[in-house]
């Protein structure tokens, strides 16, 4: 596996409230979608918060079978007492080796940048087909329905990708709205995501032969001619408005 494929999700999304959710709500939401991606490895059961050191980082259970533990929360209302403007919680699945470790970050904020959630999959075993990370995109976007774009790419995308000011199309990426191949003619797939009945975002696919390479110019030139596409009809949002 080439360090080229390793890949990560991003949803950025806005909740439209004053104050920040509780921490309750904020760690069961990394929940939900725990539960969701857990069947695709063994090493996706078991979460636990980050720390400064590694006793830390293997003392608190993130998680049980019904959702957020209680030791979790007291340990992240204490390191968060009399914050109100910002807070990040950060997991990690407990895999000492480096290619089976695996992340998820939720950032919350009430003011300035999205909210921001990130899952990081392990290397091994390797993604190899875009259907995986269509399902986990979808899912998140479920969670995080007001989601203004979320997006699976390999590290160091940003590298590549065509615009500074806005995110890159990489592997997959969510916009919330319909769109079609006369938008979009270069995708190879347009995954429609509904809410209520009703359409409400579209999933991009910018390559469908295998894991989307870094070290492959044919996947670079296709994202970047679907990012192209895109800004010229004002389609890909800037950071600044997402």
């Amino acid at each position: 596996m080439s360090k080229s494929t390793i890949a990560e999700l991003s949803v950025y999304f806005r909740r439209g409230e004053e104050k920040l959710p509780t921490l309750e709500v904020q760690l069961r939401e990394m929940f939900v979608f725990q539960q969701f991606m857990k069947d695709y490895s063994p090493l996706m059961h078991e979460w636990l918060l980050t720390g400064d050191t590694k006793q830390d980082a293997f003392r608190h259970l993130a998680f049980d079978d019904h959702g957020p533990t209680t030791e979790a929360l007291a340990v992240l209302g204490t390191e968060n007492k009399g914050i109100d403007d910002f807070r990040m919680i950060s997991l990690w699945n407990g895999a000492e080796k480096r290619s089976q470790m695996a992340s998820m970050k939720s950032l919350c904020a009430t003011i300035g940048r999205p909210d921001n959630f990130s899952f990081g999959p392990p290397f091994d075993p390797e993604i190899t087909d875009w259907h995986l990370p269509a399902a986990w995109l979808h899912h998140a976007i479920s969670i995080w329905p007001t989601a203004s774009f979320a997006g699976f790419e390999p590290f160091h995308y940003h590298q590549h990708k065509v615009f500074e000011d806005r995110p890159g199309v990489g592997w997959l990426c969510y916009l919330p709205q319909k769109l079609t191949t006369r938008e979009v003619p270069e995708a190879v797939q347009l995954i429609p995501v509904s809410r209520d009945g009703q359409q409400a975002g579209t999933i991009i696919v910018s390559c469908a032969d295998g894991p989307f390479s870094l070290e492959n110019p044919e996947h670079i030139k296709a994202a970047n001619a679907i990012e192209t596409r895109l800004v010229d009809q004002d389609l890909l949002p800037r950071f600044a408005n997402l």
